[in-house]
C-alpha cells in the first residue's frame, strides 16, 4: 500500500511523528513537508503549496493520504485532486485551536478553530492523539459553532464525531531506555523538558524551584526543550538562581537529551495545554518519576492507582509531591520503574501496526485495494 503523508509543520514533535511512522510502517510512505515556521501562514496557505509538492513527489495516486492538521485539509483535497485521485484522506490532530490558551500578545481569531473544524468535517477519517483531545475537540466545537448566525454546521457534529478515532503518537522509546539499577547516591536531578512557551506553565515551574531552594534540600535541575523567539522571561532568572545546580539549560542534541533523560530522577510538568505529552512519556520511559498536574491528558498517562502519588492539585501539592520524591528516592524509583514499563505501549513498534491497520481499513471501506504488507507480523488489536 502506498501512503502519502503530508506534514505542513515539519519540526519538533510533528517531525518525529512523521519520520517515526514513515520508518516503522509496513507500507511505502512518501513524505511531503513544509518547514516548521510561520504556523499561522501554514494554516492559511500550506494546502496550495503542499498540493504542488505532492504532485511533484508522486508518480501515481497513493492508496491513502494521511495529513497533519496544521492546514486546510478540505483545501488540500481540492487542490491536490489530480495528484491523489480518489484516495481517502485521514487527518491527524496533534493539537487544535479550540482550547489553546492565548499568549498575552494574541487576540481571539475564529479563523484557526474554523480551519480545524472544517478539516475534521471534510476528511474521511479524523484521528486524535488522545481520548481527552477527541472529547474536548467536539465539546468546544459545539460551543464554537453555536455563535454563527445561520446554517452553523451543528447538525454535522455527531457524524464527524462518530467517524473519528483515537491513535496515540508513536515515540522512539528505544533511544531513551532506562539504565538498569541507576546510582541513587547522587543529588536528585529535577527535569523540565517541554517547549519554552507560556502554555507549558514556565512561571509555575520557576516558583516551584524558588520554594525548593528555600526548603534547603540539595538538588540539581535540567531545563531543556525547544526554545522560541518569545522564550519565557521567568526562565532568565534560573541561571543566577541555581548556579552550579543548573546542569542543562536550553535545546540539546538528541544524544545529550537522551542522556539527561536517563540521569533525571523527577520529571515535572506545569502545563496548561497538553493533548498527549511526548516529552513526559520519554522521561517516564527513561526512568524519571513523574509529578504532573491533575488535569488535561495527564490522568490518562498514569495508572489510576498512582494518581494520588503522581498527580498534584495546586502549587502546594506540587511542592509536597516533589519533596516526597526527593526524600523517598527508593520508593519513587520503584514506582518509576513500573511506569517506565507501562509507557512502552507508545513505542513505534506497537503503534505503527495500529496506524497501518486503520489506514488499511480506510482504503478497504473506500473501495480501494490494500497491497500486501512487507511485514507479516504487523497486526492491530483494537
Amino acid at each position: 500500500m502506498k501512503i502519502l503523508l503530508i506534514e505542513p509543520y515539519y519540526g519538533g514533535s510533528h517531525r518525529a511523528w512523521a519520520d517515526g511512522y514513515a520508518a516503522a510502517s509496513a507500507h511505502d510512505v512518501t513524505l511531503v513537508t513544509h518547514e516548521a515556521r510561520f504556523w499561522k501562514w501554514r494554516m492559511h496557505g500550506a494546502h496550495l503549496t503542499l498540493a504542488v509538492d505532492a504532485a511533484a513527489a508522486l508518480d501515481a495516486p497513493p492508496d491513502v493520504v494521511l495529513v497533519s492538521s496544521m492546514m486546510s485539509v478540505g483545501g488540500f483535497i481540492g487542490a491536490a485532486r489530480s495528484a491523489i485521485g480518489t484516495a481517502p484522506v485521514a487527518v491527524y490532530f496533534h493539537e487544535s485551536q479550540f482550547s489553546y490558551p492565548l499568549s498575552p500578545l494574541d487576540r481571539p481569531d475564529l479563523t484557526y478553530p474554523m480551519a480545524n473544524w472544517s478539516s475534521a468535517a471534510t476528511a474521511d477519517l479524523p484521528i486524535f492523539n488522545s481520548e481527552f483531545h477527541r472529547a474536548l475537540f467536539f465539546e468546544e466545537a459545539a460551543k464554537f459553532l453555536r455563535q454563527f448566525p445561520d446554517r452553523p454546521h451543528s447538525g454535522m457534529l455527531s457524524d464527524v464525531e462518530r467517524r473519528s478515532i483515537v491513535l496515540p503518537v508513536g515515540v522512539d522509546l528505544g533511544r531513551v531506555a532506562a539504565i538498569p539499577q541507576p546510582d541513587t547516591s547522587a543529588v536528585p536531578l529535577i527535569l523540565w523538558n517541554q517547549r519554552w512557551e507560556h502554555d507549558k506553565g514556565p512561571d509555575e515551574f520557576v516558583e516551584l524551584i524558588e520554594t525548593l531552594i528555600l526548603g534547603g534540600i540539595d538538588f540539581e535541575v535540567a531545563v531543556v526543550g525547544e526554545r522560541f523567539v518569545s522564550a519565557p522571561e521567568s526562565f532568565d532568572r534560573l541561571p543566577a538562581m541555581l548556579g552550579n545546580r543548573l546542569v542543562a539549560f536550553g535545546f540539546l542534541p538528541d544524544d545529550e537529551y537522551a542522556d539527561i533523560l536517563r540521569r533525571s530522577d523527577i520529571v515535572i510538568s506545569t502545563a496548561h495545554h497538553e493533548f498527549f505529552g511526548i516529552a513526559i512519556v520519554e522521561a517516564i520511559a527513561a526512568g524519571a518519576f513523574p509529578v504532573l498536574p491533575d488535569r488535561l491528558v495527564y490522568p490518562d498517562r498514569i495508572p489510576e492507582s498512582l494518581h494520588e502519588r503522581c498527580l498534584y492539585d495546586g502549587p502546594d501539592d506540587l511542592v509536597n509531591k516533589v519533596q516526597w520524591a526527593m526524600e523517598k528516592r527508593e520508593e519513587a524509583r520503584e514506582i518509576a520503574d513500573d511506569l517506565s514499563a507501562s509507557v512502552q505501549e507508545y513505542d513505534w513498534s506497537v503503534v505503527a501496526p495500529a496506524y497501518d491497520a486503520v489506514l488499511e481499513d480506510l482504503v478497504r471501506s473506500s473501495g480501494g485495494r490494500v497491497a500486501r504488507r512487507r511485514s507479516p507480523d504487523a497486526s492491530y488489536e483494537p
